[in-house]
């Protein structure tokens, strides 16, 4: 048996379990495709060949030994290029990071995907710092769409997106701090889930906005979403900010529960504005097959996203003043920019953000009693062609890069989790948002794979190369 493109990280991994198919052969397979897609797509920077070669004959030499392994079993996956591997600078996406020593350690998450079996073939171009909605790097040149290669992969976890939507790999792992994983996986017509804050470790990785980043996976169905988001799971002493309260919460075994009982609503007001005819199609046809009428409107949505900017453009140029002051000429213009505007931000101004990022999140603790789910748009639009500096919302010129994540930003704002799923519309799929309370990325995962099963949501094929 050989792997097929756009074989599942399920399918593979139970191929490779019954015997039908090797470890070996599933990573070579990929790294083939790598090979032959990878010079048009961009999406990857470092390619771990032999690494994976030898995690996949350890994984075959373990199951001829009758030994249990784990239920990613020769998967292959990828990582956004801020995630430590060992033997790797951790180039963030940026030129100045590439003179780093190689990491000594991979970060946790790569350590659990490995646990679990899995077999890591290389590192994933990104938007530099992470600071990007876009996809396009000035170093590394920009990850492209897999379904039109004239057009952005989505940022900052562009090279995520544009692999596993490129059926490169079936599992990535990225980066949302602003909506860094739910964008490339609108753009890229795959799905992705932001979990709750604090509920994945981000020990070493590169940090962009330690107050809002999240770590996560992108993949091309709901079960290998899930498989991988319950790989991952667990306290980790080195990630202050991951839960210690909270156990283990496997999400495969309930998947398939109906959704029937769940009080799914519209998110209203600012998310029905500024969308393009085809974000308001994908949300139109998720919320008929799931059965939602009720609108719920979420108070001062717009404010969240401004104090959103702030406390990024300060955080981020915080942790990059001394980069700022000694290697100026060797960020991205437009990434030194807006750290430096972030340096300048008056004090007064961050703690008024913070101080409404509090009441905002009792805001949705309150809509959350009466809500299980909120359905909004991922992004104002299809992907962009590269390059686009502008596009027109509402009546408005704006520029493109700072108003893709328009919708996105006012979630992760207060670390809710989210799967972004593909509505596989002509010429170009877009993505949904599901949104969820605190720690119930179960329910999200479900009414994802309701809307699969359905047939509403899915990842089309790569048709771009």
């Amino acid at each position: 048996m050989t792997t097929k493109p756009e074989m599942t990280a399920s399918e593979i991994a139970s191929a490779v379990v019954r015997g039908k198919m090797s470890a070996l052969d599933a990573t070579e397979a990929a790294l083939a495709r790598i090979k032959q897609h990878d010079g048009v797509l961009n999406s990857f920077t470092d390619v771990t060949a032999d690494r994976a070669r030898t995690k996949a004959r350890a994984v075959d030499a373990d199951i001829a030994a009758g030994k249990t392994v784990g239920p990613l079993a020769g998967v292959p996956f990828a990582v956004k290029n801020l995630f430590d591997v060992a033997g790797l600078p951790t180039r963030a996406g940026s030129k100045i990071n590439r003179d780093l020593a190689p990491s000594k350690r991979d970060a946790t998450l790569i350590e659990r995907m490995e646990a679990a079996g899995a077999v890591l073939v290389g590192a994933l171009n990104m938007g530099e710092y992470a600071y990007d909605f876009t996809g396009e790097n000035i170093h590394d040149g920009p990850s492209r769409n897999p379904h039109d290669t004239t057009r952005m992969a989505g940022g900052s976890s562009g090279g995520s997106g544009s692999a596993v939507g490129g059926a490169l790999v079936p599992i990535a792992l990225g980066s949302d701090t602003n909506g860094s994983i739910r964008v490339p996986s609108s753009f890229c017509g795959i799905f992705g889930l932001k979990p709750t804050y604090g509920r994945l470790s981000r020990a070493r990785s590169f940090p962009f906005v330690a107050s809002l980043d999240h770590l996560g996976p992108f993949a091309r169905s709901v079960t290998d979403l899930a498989l991988a988001y319950d790989a991952m799971q667990g306290p980790d002493a080195d990630d202050a900010a991951c839960t210690t309260t909270r156990g283990l919460e496997p999400t495969l075994p309930l998947l398939a529960n109906p959704v029937s009982d769940l009080r799914i609503a519209i998110a209203g007001g600012y998310f029905q504005k500024n969308v393009f005819p085809e974000a308001v199609e994908a949300v139109s046809r998720v919320v008929k097959a799931l059965g939602a009428t009720k609108v719920v409107d979420v108070p001062e949505a717009a404010r969240a996203r401004a104090a959103a900017y702030v406390i990024t453009t300060t955080e981020g140029a915080s942790l990059h003043l001394d980069r700022l002051r000694k290697r100026p000429n060797d960020f991205d213009p437009a990434v030194r920019d807006r750290l430096i505007a972030g340096a300048m931000v008056p004090a007064p101004l961050v703690d008024r953000a913070q101080k409404f990022r509090r009441w905002y999140r009792a805001q949705f603790a309150e809509i959350f009693k009466s809500v299980d789910v909120l359905i909004a748009p991922a992004t104002p639009c299809t992907a962009p062609k590269l390059g686009q500096v502008n596009f027109n919302l509402d009546g408005v010129d704006l520029p493109v890069r700072a108003n893709i994540g328009i919708h996105t930003q006012p979630i992760s704002f207060i670390g809710l989790p989210v799967v972004a799923v593909p509505v596989p519309l002509e010429p170009l799929p877009i993505g949904v948002q599901i949104i969820a309370a605190p720690w119930r990325e179960d329910i999200a995962l479900r009414v994802a794979h309701a809307l699969e099963k359905m047939g509403v949501v899915a990842a089309p094929s790569p048709k771009g190369f």
